[in-house]
């Protein structure tokens, strides 16, 4: 297993890390694409569990999760994501906002990103990408990008190894 991780540069934003997996594409793409799989893929430990269970299909597909931190004001939470990109078993991608508890939804302007490069049959380069570029102002007076370490992409990656590779 080899392990890239970028460093977001001043005016940089946002983080990559890139794996590279012993299984195919395609594979990768179904883990990925399964929602109640990304509490074991999280690096962080925020995500607790999936609230739709829905594998996702489409762009435009939305899926919440439940979750916690510390420093949340509710410490228990839950966000919403909404599928921005979905080209299986290359890409796919989503923004995470909430419910603003009257069924309108607000996105915070990050996405979570997923490259998948394939490198032969059974061989894939895995690039996650953590972008806010599009972070509006308001929002980034009370959060700090990225809100985690670079560690949290490496670690999520090699989750995913994990959940990918075919046990004996």
């Amino acid at each position: 297993m080899s392990v890239t991780t970028s460093q977001p540069a001043v005016d940089q934003e946002f983080v990559s890390a890139t794996l590279i997996f012993a299984v195919p594409a395609a594979r990768v793409f179904a883990v990925l694409a399964d929602p109640t799989t990304h509490s074991a893929i999280d690096g962080t430990g925020w995500v607790q569990q999936s609230v739709d269970r829905t594998p996702l299909t489409e762009v435009g597909q939305l899926f919440r999760m439940d979750m916690h931190h510390g420093n949340h004001p509710d410490g228990d939470y839950q966000v919403v994501n909404k599928v921005q990109v979905f080209d299986a078993p290359r890409t796919i991608g989503w923004l995470t906002g909430y419910d603003k508890g009257n069924g309108d939804l607000e996105f915070g302007g990050w996405i979570w990103r997923y490259d998948l490069a394939p490198l032969g049959p059974a061989q894939t380069a895995v690039t996650l990408t953590y972008d806010w570029s599009a972070v509006p102002q308001h929002i980034r007076e009370y959060i700090q990008f990225p809100p985690f370490g670079p560690e949290h992409l490496t670690n999520s990656l090699q989750h995913l190894a994990e959940l990918a590779t075919p046990r004996p």
